[in-house]
């Protein structure tokens, strides 16, 4: 019998963080946390794409997902350009509204 290791979700580990003290706007999940689940939906996605759709460099872009009750905001600024690798940015917070305002203000 074969049995499936439990793994802690992104929603729990942030809520787990958050009952320490730990600000977790901000945190980075561990590798183990992040690649076991994927997110309940996508809310929002841009993404600036000059280049055609199959250039493999970076362009900036603004997503925001949930995961339970957080909403975890990743992206790469507008201002850095294209093919840049700077100005990363991320974000996890519970009100939706934020994460959406906060998306959108780097990619516009």
């Amino acid at each position: 019998m074969i049995f499936e290791e439990e793994h802690m979700s992104v929603s729990d580990w942030l809520d787990e963080k958050a009952a320490e003290g730990v600000d977790v706007s901000q945190i980075e999940l561990p590798a183990d946390v992040a690649f076991n689940e994927d997110p309940d939906e996508t809310i929002f996605f841009k993404e600036i794409l000059p280049c055609t759709f199959l250039c493999p460099e970076n362009h900036p872009f603004s997503k925001v997902q949930r995961f339970g009750h957080w909403y975890s905001c990743t992206g790469q600024d507008k201002k850095a350009g294209i093919h840049s690798t700077k100005m990363k940015w991320r974000l996890f917070t519970k009100d939706k509204e934020q994460a959406l305002q906060v998306a959108r203000a780097h990619i516009e």
